[in-house]
């Protein structure tokens, strides 16, 4: 009977998540692929996904989610991984840093597309700091640029907000890394990068693996700060499409299958993103 029970228990265990899992994502994500494939009258079709393909800006909002999610996850993670090497030595003044670092983490995100936004209008504070400092001479137009320019606007403000998220997790394994590793190296003449490039980077494979994965995920699910700063359609992504289908144009009778059209089309994306980067960081742990 104990063997029984002992055999069980962690299934037992794992059956309320496994309940809130089934109820919370699997039954909306099988019931929006199903809605996605079908009319407003019930009929199997593949019009909606037909329709979306042939969108001039889907194309645009494909390459705009790729290349954001694929230089902001590089560009954060080289950043997180150099900031949190610096926190994780002991020096004076390395908790204030870190509370300075952190700071970014507790503002909501329509906050910084707030703060953002007012700060780069052509009297906000970004133009008043240069122009005192004498860096410009008239203030200028962040808000209006387009484009790769706008891409770029967006990945530097999304580092802002999200660099000290990807940092606790690489400090988190950092501060579990056993020193004597890295002493032994210096001890045998490896210089900082070797230690860091041959010791360090392997030992804390697992956490980038894990904040690598998270950040690319949400960076394919950007939209917000990109609605709030450009509009609707200025800087298209995926996602920023399904809010522009539910809020701009709910009235229309197609907007909402067109919503859920993209919204499995993302999902597959993530789906195929995070596999293929976990079959290639497991190969390259095989080699």
């Amino acid at each position: 009977m104990k063997r029984r029970v002992k055999k069980w228990l962690p299934y037992l265990l794992l059956t309320p998540a496994l309940l809130y899992y089934i109820v919370f994502w699997l039954r909306p994500v099988i019931t929006a692929l199903v809605e996605s494939v079908t009319n407003v009258d019930g009929t199997l079709t593949f019009a909606n996904y037909i329709s979306v393909f042939s969108e001039p800006v889907f194309k645009t909002a494909f390459f705009n989610s790729a290349g954001f999610a694929i230089i902001s996850v590089i560009l954060q993670f080289v950043l997180a991984l150099m900031l949190a090497l610096l926190l994780n030595k002991k020096f004076k003044g390395v908790k204030i840093l870190l509370f300075i670092a952190l700071i970014p983490m507790a503002v909501p995100q329509m906050a910084v597309a707030v703060l953002w936004k007012t700060g780069f209008a052509s009297f906000g504070w970004v133009n008043n700091l240069l122009l005192n400092f004498h860096i410009i001479s008239k203030p200028l137009k962040w808000l209006t640029v387009e484009g790769v320019e706008a891409l770029g606007f967006l990945v530097l403000i999304d580092t802002w907000t999200v660099l000290p998220s990807v940092m606790i997790i690489l400090l988190a394994g950092l501060q579990n890394l056993n020193k004597e590793f890295e002493e032994a190296a210096s001890i045998f003449g490896a210089s900082r990068w070797q230690v860091i490039k041959d010791i360090t980077i392997p030992i804390l494979r697992p956490t980038i693996v894990t904040a690598i994965i998270l950040r690319m995920i949400a960076a394919i699910q950007i939209w917000a700060i990109a609605v709030m700063i450009f509009g609707y359609g200025r800087v298209p992504f995926l996602v920023e499409r399904i809010a522009y289908y539910t809020a701009e144009v709910s009235e229309i009778e197609t907007s909402f299958k067109s919503a859920l059209a993209y919204s499995v089309i993302v999902t597959v994306i993530v789906l195929i993103a995070a596999v293929l980067y976990l079959r290639i960081n497991s190969r390259k742990e095989n080699e």
